[in-house]
């Protein structure tokens, strides 16, 4: 496993390999030493249904790093920078994340996370590092002009948290 660079400084894509054989494949999903700064008290797991647009959601006190892997279906993940003095504020990295995919998508601390299920149905883990907290989640609006972010859709199906999302400028 070795971690490669993306577009912005700090998401990462962490690089695995599959081992195939005539009964499907095996891969590895996460080695600590990767993210020796990191520790990742625990998982979530969601299931959504096509169309289905999820984030794009940070938390403000004890914010959180991430790892996404999909293991079922396929999503369009994205990641927001929201580190107040970072050169990238406002700006974001996607990437199209399936069960067949051959990496997880790292995201630090500071960034506002989101995705959308591309296939029929998708299933998501998240590995966290810090536990989740409603009192301090905040949603970034996912249609924000500002960001301009290129969701592959109109029109997603929402909750009413997620349709009810923040703009950039409140979060400078």
């Amino acid at each position: 496993m070795k971690l490669l660079k993306t577009k912005l400084n700090g998401p990462k894509i962490i690089k695995s390999k599959l081992f195939y054989d005539k009964r499907g494949y095996l891969r590895e999903t996460f080695r600590n030493h990767l993210t020796k700064d990191l520790d990742f008290p625990f998982d979530v797991m969601s299931f959504s249904k096509k169309n289905v647009l999820r984030g794009l959601h940070i938390q403000t006190k004890s914010p959180q790093a991430k790892i996404i892997t999909v293991t079922h279906g396929k999503i369009l993940d994205v990641a927001v920078d929201l580190r107040k003095r970072s050169k990238t504020f406002g700006k974001y990295v996607s990437i199209i994340i399936s069960d067949k995919s051959d990496f997880s998508f790292l995201i630090p601390k500071g960034f506002a996370h989101g995705f959308l299920c591309l296939s029929k149905k998708c299933t998501v883990n998240y590995k966290c590092s810090e536990y989740r907290s409603p009192k301090f989640e905040k949603t970034l609006a996912w249609n924000d002009n500002s960001i301009k972010i290129k969701w592959p859709i109109r029109k997603p199906i929402l909750s009413k948290k997620d349709s009810d999302g923040l703009e950039l400028d409140s979060f400078r």
